[in-house]
């Protein structure tokens, strides 16, 4: 691939952040950069000298949002061929079916193959979505909302997650703090109750990537 050029990058930015359902703006703050680091007057379009951002800034947009730079690069490529970054299906799994022995492997992520699919841009690996049901998680997560959901993706304290216990327990709560032999998890909604769990008792742990609302 040749070298990418200034409104690609930004046009990448910018189809990103709509992946995930945000703004330029939502997804700077979400990376723990200034909310203005991505907005239009940064950018120096028109007669002003283009400004690029900094390496310093798209890194931590990737991380943040567990995008891989070659995928980011593909969604960039794809303002030079529309077809490249054609969206593909990721795996739709009910949370009551989640719950199912023998669902999902030893890392988190679904075995077997004939659900149903949602499309998603990129090449969708190491994904795949949970649909919530019921609401138990409101008012984080209401009844049909679908979670995007990364076991590749290390999780960080303060990031949602879903927790499979090795008791077939499924739990989505938020990451309080991980030590050598423990993990903590707060209640979503702040009513229900946190949990402690040694590490013996967690098969996996898979981060949330981002929820259809």
């Amino acid at each position: 691939m040749s070298a990418l050029s200034h409104s690609e990058i930004w046009t990448a930015i910018d189809a990103l952040a709509k992946r995930f359902d945000m703004s330029p703006s939502a997804m700077a703050r979400m990376a723990g950069l200034d909310p203005t680091a991505f907005n239009r007057s940064k950018r120096g379009e028109g007669d002003q000298r283009p400004r690029w951002p900094s390496t310093e800034s798209l890194a931590k947009v990737l991380e943040a949002t567990g995008v891989g730079f070659s995928e980011f690069a593909a969604l960039a490529e794809s303002v030079r061929n529309p077809g490249a970054a054609a969206p593909r299906g990721v795996p739709l799994i009910g949370f009551a079916q989640a719950g199912t022995p023998g669902m999902f492997d030893e890392a988190g992520f679904p075995v077997g193959a004939g659900r149903d699919a949602i499309d998603f841009p990129g090449s969708g690996e190491g994904v795949y979505a949970l649909e919530v049901s019921g609401d138990a998680l409101a008012p984080v997560f209401r009844d049909g909302d679908r979670l995007l959901v990364s076991p590749a993706v290390e999780p960080r304290r303060g990031d949602r997650v879903v927790v499979r216990t090795t008791e077939g327990e499924l739990l989505i709560c938020e990451l309080a703090r991980i030590t050598a032999r423990s993990i903590e998890l707060a209640s979503l909604n702040r009513s229900g109750p946190d949990r402690t769990l040694d590490l013996a008792q967690v098969e996996w742990i898979a981060r949330i990537l981002w929820a259809s609302q």
